[in-house]
């Protein structure tokens, strides 16, 4: 008996695509990985190079969940994380808090900064999570 859809004749599923974006800023590199869904491989991991700051969904729902956003992190071992996709007040569909990723990644709560400038030379040497408000000024 073959339980397998392929065997049977039938077609795979389609593997959902995920679109990210590397950018380089005089010699600081961003990648914003979209709605990544699944961990890289070594092989992707390499492909990207050195990753200055990266924007990782953490809150499930399209995208990675906390632990699998923080094994991410632990891979790429960029200077400056950005959490997105996580749930906020004013998120309508069910993600994860920002909290469960922070737990993930060893910390407490983050203040949150309305921007963030960075400069080569102001980059961390250690791993560093930083939060943006989300919150627009009336």
């Amino acid at each position: 008996m073959q339980t397998d859809g392929a065997a049977a004749g039938k077609k795979a599923p389609e593997q959902v695509r995920n679109t990210l974006y590397v950018f380089d800023y005089d010699g600081i590199t961003v990648a914003h990985l979209g709605d990544l869904r699944q961990v890289p491989s070594q092989t992707e991991v390499e492909a990207l190079g050195t990753v200055n700051v990266a924007l990782v969904p953490v809150g499930g729902g399209g995208g990675l969940n906390a632990s699998k956003a923080a094994e991410v992190v632990s891979l790429l071992e960029p200077n400056i994380v950005v959490p997105m996709h996580y749930a906020t007040s004013e998120v309508k569909v069910t993600l994860d808090s920002l909290g469960k990723f922070l737990k993930e990644m060893g910390l407490g709560k983050q203040e949150t900064q309305p921007s963030l400038k960075i400069s080569r030379s102001g980059l961390p040497d250690e791993t560093r999570v930083i939060v943006l408000d989300y919150q627009r000024e009336p």
